[in-house]
């Protein structure tokens, strides 16, 4: 299927950028459907093209001779806010349709200036955008389309209550289409949409709680004391081009990377509480492949679009299982192929167990040679030793090769 088979206009398809004409698994499903103003509730790996899906419908649906907003996108992260934004305003500019970027860590005033100059599409995070809302400098009396992208996030981050004070900002629910994306969802994001939506179509593009399969899982059991030396000892055996490195602790972060620093990498930190432009720069740096370590927090589990990126490295878990489907999900992006690694210690068994139950996968532990295993499981952990032994022993013939020449299956 093309583009041109998905009954958008001919202006909007000529805006498309030079290149893009085969549409992805959930833009064949969602753009039509979008197209006759039903409500969606639609299910997308990460990677899988859903800005596109939901933004070729909002560019079609809005009128660039109206100065006022007729879409709103709301994100879960400012990283994600101007992600979105980019990738719609390259087709917005031909059509003169304008597009603002509301979040934090930006100057509210340039932000006023842009509003009060017609833009028809704004892409915002909910507290910046209830702040605005409040002052009574975003009027969204007109909009006709709203988007909740990564609505998952949304939930876990705590933003749901925001949402709903936001919607009450919005034109009543017949009157106005919802489109609801996500990558995972849980049993209580459901009973919350049915608040949102008028009996949706819901599109699945894959398995719910999946990751891509050109996706090469490995986990490795190490010692807790032994992850940054497991660490550095992966980045420089491999020489990947570039890596992610996700972490949970934000003053860790920091700890980790001025340790791989002195180690001679070329490496950054990213966190929520550095400021936005330095945030900025740290990831335009690595997009340019200035930068070739990461460390971050789960500020970029979502957000983060870089091409061809080799490999994500968990140093640790996260403790809210659908984080992993995302992290995981910054590799092997638009087809591609990628590797993700995981580095788990005995401690972190309750989280593995709870990503094995929403990915519905035995995820099996193996170690690394040079690093043998010294730490004692966990109080009622020792059970589940066995299970990954003997998972690893089934798959041993079967794994793919990854530069762990050094490792043997536990």
């Amino acid at each position: 299927m093309t583009f041109t088979q998905l009954n958008l206009s001919p202006a909007l398809l000529a805006a498309l950028p030079t290149g893009l004409t085969k549409p992805t698994e959930i833009q064949c499903l969602a753009i039509p459907e979008a197209l006759t103003g039903s409500d969606i509730l639609a299910l997308a790996q990460t990677g899988s093209g859903k800005t596109l899906a939901f933004g070729l419908p909002l560019l079609q649906s809005v009128d660039p001779k109206l100065g006022h907003i007729q879409a709103l996108v709301i994100v879960p992260t400012r990283e994600l806010a101007i992600q979105v934004s980019q990738a719609l305003v390259e087709v917005a500019n031909k059509l003169d349709i304008k597009i603002v970027t509301l979040c934090g860590g930006v100057s509210q005033t340039i932000q006023e200036k842009q509003i009060n100059n017609g833009a028809q599409i704004v892409v915002a995070t909910p507290g910046r955008l209830l702040d605005l809302l409040k002052q009574q400098v975003v009027d969204l009396n007109n909009v006709k389309a709203l988007v909740l992208d990564e609505a998952d996030r949304l939930l876990d981050m705590g933003f749901w209550a925001d949402i709903e004070r936001i919607v009450s900002y919005l034109p009543n629910d017949n009157l106005r289409q919802t489109l609801l994306f996500s990558a995972t969802l849980a049993p209580k994001l459901e009973l919350l949409t049915q608040k949102l939506l008028n009996n949706p179509k819901r599109l699945e593009a894959h398995v719910a709680n999946s990751v891509v399969s050109t996706i090469n899982e490995q986990l490795f059991l190490v010692n807790k004391g032994n992850k940054a030396k497991v660490l550095q000892w992966l980045l420089e055996e491999n020489k990947w081009s570039q890596a992610l490195v996700f972490i949970s602790a934000r003053d860790s972060a920091d700890a980790f990377a001025k340790k791989l620093k002195k180690a001679g990498l070329n490496v950054a930190a990213l966190h929520g509480e550095k400021d936005q432009q330095e945030r900025q720069r740290t990831l335009s740096d690595f997009h340019a492949n200035k930068i070739n370590v990461l460390v971050a927090t789960d500020v970029l589990a979502r957000g983060i679009d870089i091409d061809a990126l080799p490999v994500v490295i968990n140093l640790d878990l996260p403790a809210n299982a659908p984080v992993y489907i995302h992290r995981v999900g910054r590799t092997a992006r638009a087809g591609k192929s990628g590797l993700a690694i995981s580095l788990v210690c005995h401690g972190e068994m309750k989280e593995l167990d709870a990503i094995r139950t929403l990915t519905n996968r035995p995820l099996e532990l193996q170690t690394l040679e040079n690093f043998p295993v010294t730490d004692k499981p966990a109080s009622g952990d020792s059970k589940r030793a066995p299970r990954d032994k003997q998972a690893n022993r089934r798959t041993a013939k079967k794994r793919k090769a990854g530069g762990f020449n050094k490792s043997k299956e536990r």
